[in-house]
C-alpha cells in the first residue's frame, strides 16, 4: 500500500496487488500478476444527496491492518465558507489487510454520523471486472474482480454508524467467485497477527525496539504461499515470489524459523532445502542460487555465488534449532555435499572461491570473498555437532570441527587487512576500500580483529543515517549488510556501542519515511520491504542480544548481552530446540547478570554470570 496523508489533510492510497499463483509470460523470478488500483471508493457515495468534501485525517494505525480514521463535510458551502472551515459531519474509518487464504485483498469502511441530525448514505452497487491477456498469462486469461459489498441506502441517526465493504480479487480460469464473509477474513487476519505477535516474545525497555521486532515477525512470517512447489517463502517486495534463493530463505531467515515456532514458516524452510537438495550432484557443480516459478525453474545468473555455504550454514543452523531427528536426517545429505563443494572450492590460500557473492556483481567480489569463507566456517562448527546429535562416527565431527579451525586460521591470514588505516578486513584480494561485508566474521565467532572491524563500521566513512553504505565513497546501502554489523557488534561484546546504532536504525525504519520494516536497498528496488531482512532484524535480538547459538537438539550456549542501561530483557515462547515454549530472562544481580531458563511458571535453571560471558544450557 503507497499511502499518506496530503498538504491540505487528506488521506492518498494506491494498492499495489499482486497474486503470486497467477504467473505471467515468460514465467520467470518477477512473473506474478502485478497490479495497481487507485479506485476511491469514497467518492463515490452520495451522503444527503451531495458528495463528501473536506477530509482530514485523525490517525492512521498498522497492527497486520492499515486503519486510517478520517473525519470529513458533506457537500461544499452554500454559506460563503470557504471549503477548509466546512464543519465536520462524519467519521471515516477505512481499515485494509489481505486475506490470509485467498487471493484477495479486503477493506471495510465504516461511517459514523457527529451531527445531531439523521444522515441518508448511498452506497452504490459496483463491480468492475478486467481480464488479462491470454499471450501474456502462463495459465490462461485471469479475472480480476474490484467490488463493494452489502451496497444500499442507509439512515444514520446521530452518534450511529453503518459500515461496507470492498475488495479486489483475482482468479484462474475455473475457480469460483469468492463471495467474501469480510468479518471472518478480518478476524482471520487479526488471528494470525495475534499468533505471531505472541510467538519469541521479546521485551526491553525501550519500545521502539519491542515494536520494531514484533513487526519484523509478521513480515517475516506473512511472505509464505503456498505454490504448486510447496510452501515457499518469498522475499516479496513487489519483485519476488514463488520462489527461494540461497541467501534471503536458507541463510537468512530460515535459521530464524524454528526460534519463532510457526509451523508454516518450518514447513517453508524444510521445503527450500528440500528443494536446493534436488540439484546435488556427483560432479559437484554448483546448486543454482534460487529455484523459482513455483519450484519449476530455476535462475543461476550470477554462477557460484557462494551458495553452498549459504546453504550447508543455514541448514545446519536450522536442523539444530528445529531439534528434529527426522527433518535433521533428512537435510544431512544436503549439509554433507555442500560442506563436500567447499572443500573441493577451497584455494592454496585455504579460504573458499566462488564467482561472485550475494550482490551477485554489483560490487567487486574477487575469486574469494570473506562471506563465503565465514559461512562455511560457521557450517562446518554447526555440522560438527549436528552429526553428534545424529550418531554418525565421531570421526566426522572431529574432522569438520579440525577443517574449522583451519579455516578460522586462513580467514585471519588471508582477508585480515588494514583498509584505510583499520585493522579489519578487506573483502577480497586487492579490496582497499572499507566494505559493510567485513562484519560477517563477527557473527560467526572470528573476533580476534573486532576492535578495529567495529571502529570501522561506525566511522563515517561506512555509517550513514540509514546504516552501513555497501562501499566507503558510495551512496548506495543493503540493510543486510547493516542487519549483519548489528548482530555482530553485538557478538563480539560491544554491546552499548551495539545499542546506540540499534536504535537509530529502529527509529529510522519502524518510525520513519518508509514504514514500518527493514528494507533491501537504495537506490536499486527503491527500499523495497523483502521479508527475509526482518528475518535478520530479529536474529539480532536472538543471535546478538541474547547470543544464542545452537549445539545440539536440545542445547545451545548462550552469551547474553544487557546493555547498561537496561535493568532487564525477556525473550518469551521461544519454540526452538523441540521443546515446549520456553523463556529467557536476563536481570541484573548487583555487577553481574541472572539469567532464568523458565516453562510456564516453573523456573527451570539460573545462571548467574558476567556481562558477555557465556554458559552451555542442555536438557530443556
Amino acid at each position: 500500500l503507497r499511502y499518506g496523508v496530503d498538504k491540505d489533510g487528506a488521506f492518498s492510497l494506491e494498492r499495489s496487488l499482486i497474486w503470486p499463483m497467477l504467473r505471467t509470460n515468460p514465467n520467470y523470478t518477477h512473473s506474478s500478476l502485478m497490479q495497481r488500483f487507485a479506485v476511491d471508493h469514497i467518492s463515490s457515495l452520495i451522503v444527503n444527496g451531495q458528495a463528501l468534501s473536506n477530509e482530514k485525517v485523525k490517525t492512521l494505525r498498522l497492527d497486520g491492518r492499515l486503519t486510517v480514521v478520517s473525519e470529513l463535510a458533506i457537500g461544499y458551502s452554500t454559506q460563503g465558507l470557504k471549503k477548509k472551515d466546512l464543519p465536520s459531519s462524519l467519521e471515516l474509518t477505512r481499515t485494509f489487510f489481505p486475506s490470509t487464504d485467498k487471493p484477495m485483498l479486503c477493506e471495510k469502511y465504516t461511517l459514523k454520523n457527529i451531527t445531531d441530525k439523521t444522515i441518508t448514505v448511498m452506497v452504490p452497487q459496483q463491480r468492475s471486472v478486467y481480464k488479462t491477456d491470454k499471450e501474456k498469462s502462463y495459465y490462461g486469461v485471469y479475472t480480476l474482480i474490484a467490488a463493494i459489498s452489502n451496497s444500499g441506502l442507509y439512515a444514520i441517526e446521530p452518534g450511529k454508524s453503518i459500515s461496507f465493504d470492498a475488495f479486489v480479487a483475482g482468479y484462474k480460469e475455473g475457480q469460483v467467485d469468492i463471495n467474501p464473509e469480510m468479518a471472518k477474513e478480518e478476524q482471520a487476519r487479526i488471528d494470525f497477527v495475534k499468533e505471531v505477535w505472541g510467538k519469541l516474545h521479546f521485551e526491553c525497555p525501550d519500545n521502539v525496539l519491542n515494536t520494531a521486532f514484533a513487526f519484523a515477525k509478521i513480515r517475516g512470517a506473512e511472505s509464505i504461499y503456498k505454490t504448486k512447489g510447496g510452501y515457499m517463502h518469498g522475499p516479496g517486495g513487489e519483485s519476488y515470489y514463488a520462489a527461494i534463493w540461497a541467501n534471503d530463505q536458507a541463510e537468512y531467515i530460515n535459521p530464524f524459523f524454528p526460534f519463532l515456532g510457526y509451523k508454516t514458516g518450518n514447513q517453508s524452510a524444510l521445503n527450500s532445502f528440500k528443494h536446493f537438495a534436488r540439484f546435488i550432484n556427483t560432479e559437484y557443480k554448483p546448486i543454482p542460487s534460487s529455484i523459482i516459478s513455483e519450484g519449476i525453474e530455476i535462475w543461476n545468473g550470477a554462477g557460484d555465488r557462494g551458495d553452498g555455504a549459504m546453504i550447508a550454514y543455514g541448514a545446519a543452523r536450522y536442523a539444530l534449532a528445529g531439534g528434529n531427528l527426522n527433518e535433521a536426517s533428512e537435510l544431512w545429505p544436503l549439509i554433507e555435499w555442500c560442506l563436500e563443494f567447499c572443500k573441493r572450492k577451497t584455494t592454496i590460500d585455504g579460504v573458499v572461491a566462488s564467482d561472485s557473492d550475494e550482490l551477485e556483481g554489483r560490487f567487486p567480489a574477487g575469486k574469494a570473498n570473506l562471506c563465503t569463507s565465514s559461512l562455511y566456517y560457521d557450517a562446518l562448527i554447526s555440522a560438527s555437532y549436528l552429526a553428534k546429535e545424529l550418531g554418525k562416527p565421531s570421526s566426522i565431527s572431529k574432522k569438520y570441527m579440525k577443517e574449522a579451525k583451519e579455516l578460522k586460521k586462513a580467514i585471519n591470514s588471508y582477508f585480515g587487512s588494514v583498509v584505510e588505516g583499520f585493522e579489519t578486513y578487506r573483502y577480497y584480494e586487492g579490496n582497499d576500500i572499507l566494505r559493510s561485508w567485513i562484519s560477517i566474521p563477527l557473527t560467526v565467532g572470528i573476533f580476534e580483529r573486532k576492535s578495529g572491524t567495529i571502529d570501522a563500521l561506525f566511522s563515517p566513512r561506512l555509517w550513514t543515517e540509514n546504516g552501513l553504505l555497501t562501499q566507503a565513497g558510495s551512496e548506495i546501502f543493503w540493510d543486510r549488510s547493516t542487519l549483519y554489523a548489528l548482530r555482530g557488534v553485538y557478538a563480539a561484546g560491544a554491546r552499548e556501542k551495539g545499542t546506540e546504532y540499534m536504535k537509530h536504525y529502529s527509529t529510522q525504519r519502524l518510525l520513519g519515511e518508509h514504514v514500518p520494516y527493514p528494507i533491501e536497498a537504495w537506490p536499486e528496488g527503491n527500499q523495497r520491504h523483502l521479508s527475509a531482512e526482518s528475518g535478520l532484524y530479529c536474529r539480532i535480538i536472538t543471535e546478538g542480544l541474547f547470543g544464542i547459538r545452537p549445539t545440539g537438539f536440545n542445547s545451545f550456549t548462550l552469551t547474553p548481552q544487557l546493555p547498561d542501561e537496561w535493568p532487564f530483557m525477556t525473550l518469551e515462547n521461544i519454540g526452538a530446540f523441540q521443546s515446549n515454549p520456553f523463556t529467557i530472562k536476563v536481570t541484573r544481580s548487583g555487577n553481574k547478570l541472572k539469567t532464568s531458563i523458565i516453562k510456564g511458571e516453573e523456573v527451570l535453571k539460573t545462571y548467574i554470570s558476567n556481562v558477555g560471558e557465556t554458559f552451555t544450557v542442555t536438557n530443556l
